[in-house]
């Protein structure tokens, strides 16, 4: 054991007081033994300790009582009550008030060291708990959602109107947009935090499958149904179930969920019985829902429980002045990881990649920067580090580029002010200079593209 764990014992009765010190020493532990209950109860106040032990029956004040302070004071804290005067009832009610074990006298000294370490382990166990929850509820905190552009300055406000909501929330946009991380934003920021998040994506379970994963089943339901499971959706209860890519969903698990929005009970396969579930629904596609409707492979009564409240994650492409805060972003955390000092991206390469059209969004960016942290032996990401089909489609000429993807007129009219506004850097006057039109007739054609 390290010496850095602290051991606070508290028992009027000087000499055991002493033994379990030396005792406790003796394995390696920093021990601080304090005769009177009324000055430990000061230490406590203002210091911490990793395990408390401490007599039940004192002058001042009992054990019972330094156990309520500590609970206050130091919730995470392991209290062990020592006692030659134990009774059932007052093992009872040192365990409902929270202390770690209840250990009668006379008692071995091998039994108090056994029942120290595992107690702290049991404190070590707590706060890595409580860290790991604090790094999940950060990462997932709405402003962590990296981008200054107005269109993600609107989704943050949304993200924090909606959260401690419990309306079903239908997330669209493009792969690679980060509708998970929207999701996950959502619930982590709202009343539900402290529930379960049960992501499902529903186009990577076969439909066999999915219904089971979704709803459980009781034991007998099907051949290998040896015992009763409890589904998703039920695991997800007073928290969020996130259903991605719902729209691959088959139309007959498409009815029961809407019977499950609608009457707010899951049934399990193979269950008489419905049980009640308190679940909020988050949903994402990339695909046009409304298109599926039409051609009736999506049903529109689902449609519309599923979007109570309904989010459009722009394109990469649509937010070009957020792709230097996320490069800094991803080549700071790929750095980290692979312990390389990177100090950035050179503005030849950040050029490059503020031009590049970005089919796959964010996630496409975040792989695009992890190679090139992987492959560069400089520190800083050059334009060599990013990958040549990357490259082609930037240096690619206008014209060819419409030959080749069949444009129309409005369309070739529409990259080519968009290359220009590019290599202006934004600048209006000057693009319209260049394309020898006034600004209002500019303004007129951005309106319109």
């Amino acid at each position: 054991m390290n010496k850095s764990h602290k051991i606070l014992v508290i028992d009027d009765d000087l000499e055991m007081c002493g033994l379990l010190s030396d005792v406790l020493k003796g394995e390696g532990f920093s021990v601080l033994a304090i005769g009177e209950s009324l000055e430990a109860s000061k230490v406590l106040k203002k210091e911490e300790f990793d395990v408390i032990v401490t007599d039940l029956k004192m002058k001042g004040l009992k054990g019972l009582d330094l156990l309520e302070e500590a609970k206050k004071v130091a919730p995470l804290t392991p209290v062990i009550i020592i006692t030659a005067f134990g009774t059932i009832e007052s093992a009872i009610q040192a365990m409902k008030m929270g202390a770690y074990d209840y250990i009668t006298k006379p008692f071995q000294m091998d039994e108090i060291v056994l029942t120290v370490k595992k107690a702290l382990e049991n404190r070590l166990l707590k706060k890595e708990v409580v860290r790991l929850k604090k790094e999940v509820e950060s990462r997932y905190h709405f402003h962590q959602l990296i981008g200054k552009s107005p269109s993600m300055q609107k989704i943050y406000d949304l993200i924090q109107r909606i959260s401690d909501s419990s309306g079903n929330v239908l997330i669209t946009g493009e792969s690679g947009t980060g509708k998970e991380l929207v999701a996950k934003a959502i619930h982590y920021n709202g009343v539900r935090k402290e529930g379960p998040f049960v992501a499902v994506n529903c186009a990577a379970i076969p439909e066999t499958l999915l219904e089971s994963e979704l709803f459980g089943y009781k034991r007998g339901a099907f051949t290998d149904a040896k015992t009763d499971k409890k589904g998703l959706i039920s695991g997800a209860t007073e928290g969020t179930l996130f259903l991605d890519e719902i729209t691959e969903m088959p139309p007959t698990l498409q009815a029961k969920l809407l019977r499950v929005i609608e009457e707010r009970e899951v049934r399990p396969l193979g269950d008489t019985n419905a049980h009640p579930i308190d679940v909020r629904i988050v949903s994402a596609s990339n695909r046009d829902i409304r298109s599926l409707i039409r051609e009736g492979r999506f049903r529109e009564d689902l449609y519309y429980r599923l979007k109570v409240i309904d989010i459009e994650l722009p394109p990469l492409r649509e937010r070009k002045e957020d792709i230097p805060l996320l490069v800094q972003h991803f080549t700071g955390k790929f750095s980290d990881e692979t312990k390389k000092k990177i100090s950035g991206v050179s503005e030849d390469a950040l050029k490059l990649l503020v031009n590049y059209s970005w089919p796959g969004n964010v996630r496409e960016l975040e792989n695009v920067i992890q190679r090139a942290i992987t492959l560069t032996q400089y520190e800083t990401i050059l334009p060599d580090d990013l990958p040549s089909s990357m490259l082609q489609e930037i240096r690619e000429n206008v014209l060819d580029k419409g030959f080749r993807e069949k444009y129309s007129i409005d369309q070739l009219e529409k990259e080519y002010i968009r290359k220009i506004l590019i290599e202006v850097g934004g600048n209006k006057s000057k693009a319209a200079e260049i394309l020898g039109l006034d600004r209002k007739t500019l303004y007129r054609k951005l309106e319109e593209l």
